[in-house]
């Protein structure tokens, strides 16, 4: 099977992305580039913010600053090469590059969507378990959950990556995206696909399906515990405290939901890449900004208190 994957490997992939569209391509590179920069800077703002106050030391933020570290790790794997492609007439990118790419993606994908559950857990406990937050939510089980985010994307990014990257392609190389996605790579192999379309629906259940479950029951909860406080006040305090994450799950299954759900078409396959092009570009630079927007006096102290030290270094 190795034999056969390495003579059909093609030494280089096309990516098509927006080549149809070549007067859009300038326009893009520079919405592309200015939603990095800004996305790069709001989630390394709260990263620092969050490692360096000692005040900010709370699951909230602890989940937060994982969750910029992943969007900033899952743009930067995209963004680059998308930016390449849009400023040159080369829209290609180099097999291990192409390998790299959706073993990055996939992991990352699959990261944030048991990452999301967990902050949805940790908004339950606030809202439903006040008197115990700290009990529930102690730094072991943060850490805990955290961990079985990264490594439970890692695990089903190495099964199924691993089994697409064994698929014999038979010299077929041009993607009809801006980047390298899993699905995409299957549809260019010669060989039946089944195992690999068994695997991406069992991973897509466990990664998608089941955390966005667990999201809807936390939040069923936490509806019921809002719907019971008598004052208006108090019902304001309880939205506020999950209306962020709320958001930010709102967007990232929504265009997931929207992309894959479409049907079959041309026409649905190009509105595709501009669905993906939200959830790869511009929702990683969305959430930092919704997060701070919410709680913008937390971050303003924070940052605050920590601009002195900062510059003695």
């Amino acid at each position: 099977i190795m034999d056969i994957t390495n003579a059909s490997a093609p030494r280089v992939f096309v990516l098509l992305g927006f080549s149809s569209r070549p007067q859009l391509e300038p326009v893009l590179f520079v919405v592309v580039l200015g939603f990095y920069l800004v996305s790069i800077l709001g989630n390394g703002i709260i990263v620092l913010v969050s490692c360096k106050d000692v005040r900010l030391h709370t699951p909230m933020y602890f989940f937060l600053g994982n969750l910029s570290i992943l969007d900033v790790s899952f743009t930067t794997s995209i963004v680059p090469q998308l930016l390449v492609n849009l400023w040159g007439p080369q829209k290609t990118i180099s097999y291990g590059g192409c390998v790299v790419q959706f073993y990055i993606s996939h992991w990352l994908g699959a990261t944030e969507c048991v990452l999301l559950a967990a902050m949805s857990y940790d908004r339950y406990a606030a809202i439903c378990r006040p008197l115990h937050y700290t009990i529930i939510m102690h730094p072991q089980l943060c850490l805990g959950l955290a961990s079985i985010s990264w490594l439970g994307g890692l695990t089903t990014s190495m099964v199924g990556s691993t089994l697409t990257m064994l698929l014999p392609l038979c010299g077929h190389n041009h993607i009809d995206h801006f980047f390298c996605e899993m699905p995409l790579i299957m549809q260019l192999a010669c060989v039946d696909t089944s195992l690999n379309e068994l695997e991406m629906y069992l991973a897509s259940f466990i990664f998608v399906v089941l955390p966005l479950g667990l999201i809807l029951v936390s939040y069923g909860h936490i509806a019921w515990a809002v719907s019971k406080i008598k004052s208006a006040e108090g019902r304001r305090k309880a939205l506020n405290t999950c209306s962020s994450h709320v958001a930010v799950v709102a967007l990232f299954y929504g265009s997931i939901i929207f992309m894959y759900l479409q049907p079959a078409k041309s026409s649905s396959h190009e509105q595709g890449k501009f669905i993906a092009l939200f959830y790869t570009v511009v929702t990683p630079m969305l959430n930092p900004l919704i997060y701070t927007l919410r709680n913008k006096d937390d971050v303003k102290a924070a940052w605050r208190r920590i601009l002195p030290s900062l510059g003695h270094i």
